[in-house]
């Protein structure tokens, strides 16, 4: 590892975004803190780009918990010393009809979403902040913007996500601290394939386009950026 080698934390790195996003950015020479629940998993993709003699590993840390996230930001900064950035990626998908949604599916959503997004931030906005940069990076939605059928929960929570970032980044900008996030629409993954065998597959992104952009938006080429809400919709 050279000292000017990037150190950035992804969380979900186990999912078909995470997964990808290793990839991307480890092969760009950074070092990677890769959260998530399968251990195995994280490692086998790291594995040719020096594995854990070059990156951290972190599994079963619980982001509901605030003092679980303050975990990983304490081991990272103790491997590494310091955090660039930090690749959110995890949160989670359900719908049903607005007048038949329950308090279980708002509070889930609002849980993977929201709650995870928040506890992260906080975890590593003290190390930015005392170095003077950083860039958080979220998964924001387009149904955010504006809520399909069925989606009232979900659309919810994202917006809340995004109304983080809009302030998290106006309140950061003096302290050096970007915050912006990616709003994917489709992601070809195969569960999505599954769920829609009929959907013209094609068109969906690809999680790899959305690590392209997740890793632009790490990089210090994008130092004037924060704020943002970056459209990764393939041809949907």
């Amino acid at each position: 590892m050279s000292d000017t080698s990037p150190i950035i934390i992804v969380t979900g790195a186990a999912g078909n975004v995470g997964r990808a996003l290793l990839t991307t950015l480890a092969g760009r020479g950074h070092c990677i803190v890769a959260v998530d629940r399968e251990a195995a998993a994280m490692a086998e993709i790291l594995a040719p780009f020096g594995g854990e003699d070059r990156h951290l590993v972190l599994a079963d840390l619980d982001l509901f918990d605030p003092t679980a996230c303050a975990a990983a930001v304490k081991a990272a900064l103790a491997r590494y010393g310091r955090i660039d950035g930090l690749a959110h990626t995890v949160g989670g998908f359900d719908m049903a009809p607005a007048a038949d949604s329950g308090p279980e599916l708002w509070d889930r959503m609002y849980r993977l979403n929201v709650l995870t997004t928040l506890n992260m931030f906080h975890a590593v906005l003290p190390p930015m902040r005392a170095a003077g940069h950083g860039s958080l990076v979220a998964i924001g939605a387009g149904a955010a913007i504006k809520a399909p059928s069925g989606l009232s929960a979900y659309a919810a929570a994202k917006s809340a996500v995004h109304r983080l970032v809009e302030s998290f980044a106006d309140e950061l900008k003096s302290a050096g601290v970007r915050v912006n996030a990616v709003l994917p629409s489709i992601i070809d993954t195969p569960q999505n394939r599954v769920a829609m065998p009929g959907a013209d597959h094609a068109s969906w992104v690809r999680p790899k386009e959305i690590a392209d952009a997740i890793a632009f938006l790490l990089d210090r080429d994008a130092s004037g950026i924060t704020g943002a809400f970056i459209p990764v919709t393939g041809r949907v």
